[in-house]
C-alpha cells in the first residue's frame, strides 16, 4: 500500500507541478482527520509519515491535565477575540465552539506529553472518504496558491486568451488549461462582440485570492492596451528606442499616443506607423477599427498642444504657464476639425497634453482683439502693446522693462503715443532700428518720430485697405521679410533683442500639419 502511496504522490507532482513535500504533509492530515472518524478514536493524536516509503503511524497524545486546562484557556481567549459570525437563516450571532487545540499550540509542548502508539489496522470507507476530500482540497488550495503567486506580478501585462461566455454581466476568457479571467461589461468596448472561441487580446488590471481561486480581472478599455500593442508590433519600441510618453483615450471611437524618440535618426512617428502604415494597421485591426493618432512629443507646450489637435491646422497657440492654459487659433474653415465630434478631438487633445484647451477662429479672435482698447490708461498685461496692421494685437510676452516684445518695430513704437504699427509705415528699416536704439542720438530720434507722426493717420485707413495690408502681412511672413510693417507672424517667432518676459504668455507660432497615423 505504502509504494501505490509514494508513486502516486510523484505522479501528482509531474501531473500538478505541486511538490511531493506539500503532496505528503496534506496526506497527513487527511489521515489525521480519517483517524478522528474512527471510533473510539484518541481526543489529541498526531500522524508521522515518512516522505521515502510512505509509512505511517498514528500516535496519542496524553497532555497533563493542568497543561491541558492552560492551551483550553488560551484557545477560548483566541476565540473571543476573533469577530462572532451570524447565522444567515436566524441573523443572530452564533454561539462559539468548544475550543480546540491544534497540533501547532501543542507543538511547543512535546517534552511534557507523553505518546501511545494507535495506528488503527483498517480506517474504513468513511474514513477513506474524509481521507480523499482533505488530499482533493489540499491539491485546489495548492494550485489556487500557485496560480495567484504566477499572475499577481504581471498586472500591467498583455495577455491573450479564448472566450469561453459571454453574458449581461461579465465574459469569461480562458488563459490557459483551468485557468480563466473575468473581463467584466466595465472593462468592455461598446461596439465589440465576444463569441465563443474567439481569439481575444487584453490587459490585465487586478489579481485577488479568493477561496474559489485567483480572480483576474482583465481589460479591453485600459490605455495599456495600446502601448503594449504598439510594443509587440514596433520593434523599435520593444528596444527602448522609441517610447510612448502618453496615451489618451476614448475606447471604441479615437486614440492619441505621444511618442518620443531617444535615438538620433529614429523618427518615432514614422517607426509607429511602419511601411505603407502597416504597423498602425495591425494595431486598429486588434482594436476593431479604432481610430490612433500618433503625435510627436515636444517639449514646448504650445507646439505640442498644436500636433495634439491633429489632423486640425493650427495657425498659433498662446499659453499661459500659470494656469496651464492653452489658446489655440485656428482659420475658420478648421474650427469644427480641431474641436471634433461632440469635443473629442480637443477633449482627447487636453488629455495627452495635461493643459486646458481653448479654441477659437481667426474670426472670433480678432473680434476679441479689436473689443479691446489698446490706448489710454489700461492694465498692462503682460503682452507687447503694439497693434498689428491687420488690427490684431501682438500675441507675444512683453520683455523685461517694457511694454513692447524684443522685435525692433515693436520697441520703436516706446518713442510714439500710439501703439500703432502703421506709424512706422513712412520710416526704412534702418530708421525704424534707430528707434528700437535706445541709446540712440535724441535729435536724430525726435526728427524720425515727427516724420512719422506727421504722415500718420490713425482713422484714414478703409476695410479694403485694411485687407490689403493683411494680404501683404502674410506674404511678408511667408517670406521672411523685415522691412515696414512687421507681420502677425513675424511678430509670434520671437526673433529680435528679448525673450518673452516670464509673467506673461509664451507663444510658439504653428504653421505646419499634424502628423496623422
Amino acid at each position: 500500500m505504502t509504494k501505490e502511496i509514494v508513486e502516486a504522490v510523484k505522479a501528482l507532482e509531474q501531473e500538478k507541478g505541486i511538490s511531493s513535500d506539500k503532496l505528503m504533509d496534506a496526506l497527513a492530515d487527511a489521515l489525521l482527520s480519517a483517524y478522528k472518524k474512527t471510533p473510539g478514536a484518541a481526543k489529541y493524536a498526531r500522524v508521522d509519515l515518512d516522505h521515502e516509503t510512505g509509512d505511517f503511524r498514528v500516535f496519542e497524545l496524553i497532555l497533563p491535565p493542568e497543561l491541558e486546562e492552560k492551551l483550553l484557556a488560551e484557545a477560548a481567549e483566541a476565540q473571543e477575540e476573533e469577530e462572532r459570525e451570524i447565522d444567515p437563516e436566524t441573523g443572530e450571532l452564533r454561539e462559539p465552539e468548544e475550543p480546540e487545540l491544534d497540533p501547532e499550540m501543542i507543538a511547543p509542548y512535546e517534552d511534557q506529553i507523553t505518546t501511545r502508539d494507535v495506528t488503527p489496522e483498517d480506517f474504513g470507507r468513511i474514513a477513506a472518504q474524509t481521507a480523499k476530500q482533505v488530499i482533493l482540497q489540499r491539491i485546489r488550495e495548492a494550485e489556487r496558491m500557485m496560480m495567484f503567486d504566477e499572475y499577481q506580478d504581471r498586472v500591467g501585462e498583455l495577455i491573450t486568451g479564448i472566450i469561453q461566455q459571454s453574458d449581461k454581466r461579465y465574459t469569461l476568457v480562458q488563459l490557459r488549461e483551468r485557468v480563466e479571467a473575468l473581463l467584466p461589461k466595465s472593462e468592455q468596448v461598446y461596439n465589440e462582440r465576444y463569441d465563443h472561441g474567439m481569439r481575444v487580446k487584453a490587459v490585465i488590471t487586478d489579481v485577488s485570492d479568493s477561496t474559489k481561486g485567483p480572480a483576474i480581472v482583465v481589460s479591453r478599455r485600459s490605455p495599456e492596451l495600446i502601448k503594449q500593442l504598439f510594443e509587440i508590433e514596433v520593434p523599435e519600441i520593444a528596444d527602448k528606442l522609441v517610447e510612448i510618453v502618453g496615451v489618451a483615450r476614448e475606447p471604441g471611437y479615437r486614440s492619441k499616443i505621444a511618442v518620443i524618440s531617444h535615438a538620433d535618426g529614429v523618427d518615432p512617428v514614422g517607426a509607429c506607423v511602419g511601411p505603407r502604415g502597416s504597423r498602425v494597421r495591425m494595431v486598429v485591426s486588434e482594436l476593431r477599427g479604432e481610430k490612433i493618432d500618433i503625435i510627436p512629443h515636444n517639449d514646448e507646450p504650445a507646439r505640442f498642444v498644436a500636433k495634439a489637435l491633429s489632423p486640425a491646422r493650427v495657425r498659433e497657440v498662446i499659453v499661459d504657464d500659470d494656469e496651464r492654459q492653452a489658446t489655440v487659433i485656428v482659420p475658420d474653415d478648421q474650427l469644427s476639425l480641431a474641436i471634433g465630434r461632440d469635443g473629442q478631438n480637443a477633449r482627447l487633445a487636453a488629455r495627452l497634453t495635461g493643459w486646458r484647451v481653448d479654441i477659437k477662429s481667426e474670426t472670433e479672435f480678432s473680434q476679441e482683439e479689436t473689443d479691446i482698447e489698446y490706448e489710454g490708461e489700461e492694465q498692462f498685461d503682460g503682452r507687447c502693446m503694439a497693434v498689428l496692421s491687420n488690427g490684431r494685437r501682438c500675441p507675444n510676452a512683453a520683455i523685461a522693462e517694457s511694454t513692447y516684445c524684443g522685435l525692433p518695430q515693436h520697441q520703436a513704437l516706446s518713442r510714439f503715443e500710439t501703439n500703432q504699427m502703421a506709424v512706422l509705415a513712412p520710416l526704412s528699416e534702418a530708421e525704424v532700428a534707430i528707434l528700437a536704439d535706445p541709446d540712440a542720438d535724441e535729435g536724430q530720434v525726435s526728427e524720425l518720430v515727427e516724420r512719422a507722426e506727421s504722415e500718420f493717420d490713425e482713422g484714414s485707413e478703409s476695410p479694403e485697405e485694411e485687407v490689403q495690408q493683411d494680404e501683404a502681412s502674410d506674404g511678408a511672413a511667408a517670406g521672411g521679410a523685415a522691412g515696414g510693417t512687421a507681420p502677425e507672424e513675424a511678430s509670434a517667432t520671437a526673433g529680435g533683442g528679448g525673450s518673452p518676459a516670464a509673467s506673461g504668455p509664451a507663444v510658439e507660432p504653428v504653421t505646419e500639419e499634424a502628423e496623422q497615423a
